[in-house]
């Protein structure tokens, strides 16, 4: 082999290497400036993060200033999402995704997660998982979950439910994050 085929290979695994360092920094720098990272976890390993394109990626509606403060859950009533905010990790906002909230919502307010379950059926008859319930109002609970079989439909409006959906990667996400006591804050 000449010295002109090892110069050549050097330089391509050097421009792979810095090719790879730049797309990395390209989505740490995308996810500090508040664009939605796309999160995929399982329960038998770490969580893997990559910032999808733009035209794939829906906007997300920025963190209500009334959301509290420490760790917490924040869900916003009027645009149907949920924040996970960990005050001691850079970005604060380890995940923000879109739900299907049920026919009932919670009042606005702070709670505490109170019970977990990891798999049940969910009061639309449904097979959930990653069900964290937070909140009881007027005969209804209020939960996150996910179901099992990935959909995230419309609550049928003849049922009070207070089932919160979420995709099965975010409700995995939640599920991680919020152990019993995690505050939940609720805001309009």
């Amino acid at each position: 082999m000449g010295p002109g085929v090892v110069v050549t290979g050097l330089t391509l695994g050097a421009l792979a290497v810095v090719s790879l360092l730049a797309f990395q920094a390209n989505g740490a720098q995308d996810r500090a400036g508040g664009a939605r990272p796309t999160t995929a976890a399982t329960s038998n390993g770490p969580t893997a993060t990559a910032t999808p394109t733009a035209s794939a990626t829906p906007t997300v509606p920025p963190l209500p200033t009334s959301s509290g403060s420490g760790t917490r859950v924040v869900y916003s009533v009027s645009s149907h999402y949920v924040w996970l905010i960990d005050p001691k990790k850079n970005p604060q906002i380890t995940a923000a995704f879109p739900v299907t909230p049920g026919t009932a919502e919670p009042a606005p307010g702070s709670y505490s997660v109170y019970s977990r379950t990891q798999t049940t059926t969910g009061t639309d008859g449904r097979q959930i998982e990653h069900v964290v319930r937070f909140a009881q109002q007027e005969g209804v609970v209020f939960g996150f979950s996910a179901a099992v079989d990935g959909t995230t439909p419309t609550a049928d409006p003849k049922t009070k439910t207070g089932g919160i959906r979420s995709g099965r990667a975010e409700g995995q996400l939640l599920w991680d994050f919020a152990p019993k006591d995690t505050k939940v804050v609720v805001v309009a």
